[in-house]
């Protein structure tokens, strides 16, 4: 998992060229930019959607493995809350059809990360997360969620 503001992306740009591609679309994206898939290159897609947070996510944690998550919002912000697959207890094995699988929290408490206001958050195979969660009190939010292949899926 990495957690930092967009503004010293360069920092991860070096990880793989299609995050860099990710954290490059998440430093010109605004409150115009379109609702909706938008292709990046054959492995880097971005899904920008508008919603209201809550205080619970009634799928629990989630974690997928074809793609790593590169979570922004673009307005607004929101709690994600996470822990690694190990302390975590599968409810739902994982579908193919929509790469995730889901899982409820055991008694280890969560690391909880406020995106928003130009932090965002890299999410790996091994990092389960809840997302959508209210900071204070429900909010709409502007998110974008970037996509990236993992390299052996």
């Amino acid at each position: 998992m990495v957690y930092d503001k967009i503004s010293n992306y360069e920092t991860y740009a070096s990880l793989s060229d299609d995050i860099r591609i990710g954290l490059e679309f998440l430093l010109h994206a605004t409150p115009a930019t379109e609702n909706g898939v938008h292709e990046l290159s054959p492995r880097v897609k971005a899904i920008v959607s508008e919603y209201t947070t809550k205080p619970q996510n009634e799928n629990g944690y989630e974690a997928h493995c074809q793609y790593i998550d590169i979570q922004y919002l673009i307005s607004g912000s929101e709690k994600v809350a996470c822990l690694p697959l190990e302390y975590l207890k599968e409810t739902k094995p994982y579908s193919e059809d929509i790469d995730a699988a889901f899982y409820e929290q055991s008694d280890v408490q969560p690391q909880e990360l406020l995106i928003g206001n130009g932090y965002f958050a890299i999410l790996f195979p091994q990092d389960g997360h809840m997302p959508q969660l209210s900071v204070a009190a429900p909010l709409a939010v502007k998110k974008v969620v970037v996509k990236v292949a993992t390299p052996n899926p």
